[in-house]
């Protein structure tokens, strides 16, 4: 009884990740009304395998993947048809615009000063006169647009022109070296290996290395304090 308890819990654990993983990206970041109806249902019916040991395994796997064709397929009709759409996923809905708020549109959405507030200083914005527009979108996720006076000074404003940064390249992880990312910045593994070298380290000590576009090696040592140093 144990064993086919153990064995059912497991199976059904690895077929919703892949349930999960075939509906994409979009529905684990953000869910919208549609999405989460789907992971519902996907919820309840992988516990009736696990609680219900007499019935076949297929009587809740089956579902589960009828669900997820029905899930892709309607998402593929929703990027061809804009009415399917907005009935699926709605529309977002502008709750501040020009300074002012649109209570009509709050009444609407059963969206309260408390809920905008709130949501407001998850953004970081505390004084709801610095907003210029807020959008609620379909995901319920609440998206600013502060007012030009507010925003932070960015270089085009101040006309300066910064040199090209890019993200920097992870050459350690756990003491493992990643080869292609030596590669693409034209590197060695017996190059990282002496300048691991220069601080006493060796690769199985180190939790995480990576290099910036300014040729900036970063080391973080496995319980160990951070160094950094330049590649030349």
């Amino acid at each position: 009884m144990l064993g086919t308890v153990f064995f059912r819990t497991l199976f059904i654990y690895f077929t919703v990740l892949l349930v999960m993983r075939l509906m994409g990206k979009r529905e684990v970041g953000q869910l919208s009304t549609f999405d989460l109806v789907v992971a519902i249902m996907i919820a309840e019916i992988a516990v009736f395998p696990m609680q219900e040991l007499q019935k076949p395994l297929y009587m809740g796997v089956i579902p589960m993947f009828i669900l997820v064709g029905a899930e892709i397929f309607i998402s593929y009709l929703c990027l061809h048809c804009k009415f399917l759409r907005r009935f699926v996923d709605g529309y977002p809905s502008v709750l501040i615009a020009e300074g002012k708020i649109m209570e009509k549109e709050m009444r609407k959405q059963r969206y309260n000063i408390n809920d905008l507030m709130g949501q407001l200083r998850q953004k970081n914005v505390f004084n709801i006169l610095d907003v210029e527009y807020a959008i609620l979108e379909t995901s319920g996720e609440l998206s600013v647009m502060l007012k030009n006076t507010k925003r932070s000074v960015t270089p085009e404003d101040l006309n300066l022109n910064p040199a090209y940064e890019n993200i920097p390249a992870p050459l350690v992880l756990d003491g493992e070296v990643l080869p292609e990312n030596l590669e693409y910045l034209g590197l060695s593994r017996i190059w990282l290996e002496d300048e691991l070298k220069r601080y006493g380290l060796e690769l199985k000590n180190v939790l995480y290395a990576s290099m910036d576009c300014q040729g900036k090696l970063y080391i973080s040592e496995k319980l160990a304090p951070v160094k950094t140093k330049n590649k030349n």
